[in-house]
């Protein structure tokens, strides 16, 4: 069997294995549903109540996408000017590193009394919440350049803004890559944190509502929808990274060897 495809299987396999196990444990155990509810019960939950769902899952998608977008193009900025300038680093470093270390449930009402509840609030928490790896990850990408290339780029003559864009930038792209699969289950994180707040959409709303009616087959049918949200962007990123950064990973059967 090829090694992808046994890798495929055995996932496929170990997933199905453990929500098997979910079942029969609260089977054998008479575990309570308002303790933890079965997959099979939240299946059913989730069926029967998609129609009502779906414009909360659509809500979420899309102020994630959004706060998600917003953390780029800051983040990548950011990034750039870090990883670019020693200056930048010694100031703007150990800012970014105390304002990562805020937990952002303490923000979001900052956010409410600025602009109020709703979409606005949700977006800002997803983007600070995709900030922090973003720019990470450029600022170490540009700062492991190899100075061979720079030296290169100098002797031709080039402005430090043609070493940034032909070499700095192309050299940061799996740092990139590999921070956006990071930073999209953050913003979802984030997502979520604002709308159990101060949304009255979303499915983080939904959650709050249902665990205040002790409705948990509900509470757990959000979990799965942030979850298949998450691991589909996060799959799409995958892939973009495989196309774009393809050179920078070595090949399967070199390394297995």
């Amino acid at each position: 069997m090829d090694p992808q495809l046994r890798r495929r299987f055995w996932s496929v396999l170990l997933i199905i294995g453990f929500f098997v196990a979910w079942e029969a444990f609260c089977w054998l155990f008479h575990i309570s549903d308002i303790v933890l509810p079965k997959p099979s019960q939240i299946i059913v939950t989730l069926v029967q109540r998609f129609p009502a769902l779906w414009p909360h899952a659509v809500q979420t998608l899309y102020t994630t996408l959004v706060g998600f977008a917003f953390g780029i193009v800051a983040g990548v900025l950011l990034g750039v000017m870090i990883g670019s300038s020693r200056l930048a680093y010694d100031v703007a470093y150990p800012l970014l590193i105390g304002f990562a270390s805020i937990p952002k449930v303490a923000v979001v009402p900052i956010f409410v009394l600025w602009f109020g509840s709703g979409a606005v609030p949700a977006i800002l928490t997803a983007m600070i919440m995709s900030l922090f790896p973003i720019v990470v990850n450029v600022a170490t990408g540009l700062a492991t350049t190899e100075p061979e290339l720079e030296d290169v780029m100098k002797a031709l003559r080039a402005s430090k803004f043609d070493i940034l864009w032909n070499v700095g930038l192309p050299r940061t792209m799996p740092y990139f890559f590999a921070s956006l699969k990071v930073a999209v289950t953050l913003a979802f994180v984030g997502t979520v944190i604002s709308e159990t707040v101060a949304s009255n959409r979303g499915i983080g709303n939904v959650m709050m509502i249902a665990s205040s009616n002790f409705d948990v087959p509900l509470v757990f049918a959000g979990l799965i929808i942030l979850a298949i949200m998450g691991v589909t962007l996060y799959a799409v990123f995958s892939l973009i990274e495989g196309r774009i950064t393809g050179w920078a990973h070595r090949k399967d059967e070199f390394a297995m060897g």
